[in-house]
């Protein structure tokens, strides 16, 4: 059975009984961990309807079948690229004798991918299922004990998977889920037992969380992906049609709590107009956002003041008391709070710009750095998705694309650091050891005790080894001459 939510005060017993059975568990062999992965699957895609409404259900604006492709398919096809790879991203990696220095003849090298411990995951409320599933699961196969901290009133998706885990054969013990308060978490960090915290969440959430891991006796390390406000570049030649499209799948998915959702867009005045003239229609289409009401306060003022700065807001003219209903807003400046911020809402900012220079240069005016969108013809979006500083781009496409379970996903600048998913989010999951042996017929020349021509035999072997033109040569030489009077 899964282990039982610990009280406050037992904390750090719980570690301690983690700590005992990921021990164990780490010493079976990679295929013997996917085993719980390929019974959890199945159990997983048979429960897919139920899961989907129970997401549903957390927020009055989410749909269950939205939530059956935006987060149970996702995690499935990331349990089967675990199945089919973590055996060979987890395995020993040994090192031949090519590249390998001339002076270290005769030993061999080997880099090992070892588990770190006990791992702690933060989970987020908008994907409470996809995201720190997937966490948990790579957790797991690299070899680590979990404790995930639900975000809250989120608890019940991440129980269920601990159930199916369970069903799997996860032995007991394996995976803690903390109670949806910060206290067990902060605890938890307090003894210092934890090897790795894995956060998704805000900046301002970042932040606390980074200085909490800092202020102990030993700092612990940590993969945080945090806040986005994404830019959307459109280029002369897109489709407006399919741009259009996108940018209203990013206001309507997941009531457009989504941190890679498209924020800003950037695109010739033209195009603006286009594309605004195609949205408006569709705005009252949406369902209304419901926020909490400090954060729909801070909008409302961010909104306020890009009216007094001279843009011009479009609502949906009916239901606008329901929630919080999308808007589109003309004539954006880079230097409007709402544009700097982590808006997390179905708001989306028009910036005109006269060339694809002028739309970089801006978008660096935003702290963030986690994803962005493309449109136009592919060769050209491709060229500038290379340019553009963010963890993940795609092209004439939004968000869909980074769910591919090959592909690792992480913020830059204030968007965090680190990587989530794919191989790379796996290997996070792991400390890397480097292991060298010498064998028995060559004594290293480096244990004998110094000689007084030391200094001119290894000024030979740099040069010979990395000089250039004649002089190798005559390094060579010199060395060997030396080498040779040593051995008189």
């Amino acid at each position: 059975m899964r282990q039982k939510v610990p009280a406050p005060d037992e904390i750090f017993a719980a570690i301690q009984r983690a700590e005992a059975v990921q021990t164990a568990w780490a010493a079976r062999p990679v295929a013997a961990r996917l085993k719980i992965l390929r019974r959890l699957r199945p159990a997983l895609a048979a429960d897919a309807a139920v899961l989907g409404y129970d997401l549903a259900a957390l927020r009055s604006d989410w749909r269950a079948g939205d939530k059956m492709v935006a987060e149970v398919l996702p995690l499935l096809e990331a349990c089967r690229f675990l199945e089919r790879s973590a055996a060979g991203l987890l395995a020993a990696r040994r090192l031949g004798s090519r590249g390998r220095p001339l002076w270290l003849f005769g030993t061999r090298a080997e880099v090992r991918r070892e588990p770190l411990g006990v791992v702690l995951i933060l989970a987020p409320s908008n994907y409470p299922l996809l995201l720190a599933g997937v966490q948990i699961l790579q957790a797991l196969v690299a070899g680590n004990a979990v404790f995930a901290k639900p975000a809250p009133n989120c608890a019940g998706p991440l129980l269920r998977l601990a159930e199916l885990l369970d069903a799997a054969g996860l032995p007991d013990g394996l995976l803690t889920l903390l109670g949806e308060n910060r206290s067990q978490a902060e605890r938890a960090i307090a003894t210092g037992r934890i090897a790795k915290v894995i956060l998704t969440g805000s900046a301002e959430t970042g932040g606390a969380v980074a200085r909490a891991l800092a202020s102990g006796n030993r700092p612990i390390p940590a993969v945080m992906e945090l806040s986005g406000s994404d830019a959307a570049f459109v280029l002369p030649g897109a489709d407006l049609d399919l741009t259009a499209a996108a940018l209203l799948y990013g206001l309507r998915l997941n009531g457009s709590a989504t941190c890679i959702a498209p924020r800003r867009v950037f695109a010739a005045s033209g195009a603006v107009s286009n594309l605004l003239e195609r949205l408006r229609g569709k705005l009252a289409d949406l369902p209304p956002a419901p926020l909490p009401a400090a954060k729909r306060v801070h909008l409302d003022s961010l909104l306020a003041e890009a009216e007094r700065a001279g843009c011009h807001l479009h609502r949906a003219t009916a239901g606008v008391d329901a929630g919080f209903r999308p808007v589109l807003v003309e004539g954006a400046r880079t230097d409007l709070a709402l544009l700097r911020e982590d808006v997390f809402a179905p708001v989306l900012s028009f910036v005109a710009v006269d060339s694809v220079e002028e739309a970089l240069r801006l978008d660096r005016h935003c702290p963030y750095a986690l994803g962005a969108s493309v449109f136009g013809p592919p060769r050209a979006a491709h060229a500038l998705a290379r340019r553009i500083e963010a963890g993940a781009v795609t092209v004439n496409d939004v968000i869909v694309p980074t769910a591919d379970p090959r592909l690792p996903f992480g913020g830059r600048a204030a968007s965090g650091f680190g990587v989530t998913r794919g191989p790379e989010g796996l290997l996070e999951m792991t400390a890397v050891k480097a292991i060298t042996r010498r064998g028995r017929l060559l004594r290293p020349s480096h244990l004998d005790p110094p000689r007084d021509d030391d200094a001119e035999i290894y000024a030979a072997l740099i040069a010979a080894l990395h000089g250039d033109g004649a002089g190798r040569w005559r390094a060579w030489a010199e060395l060997v001459r030396r080498l040779a009077r040593r051995m008189r």
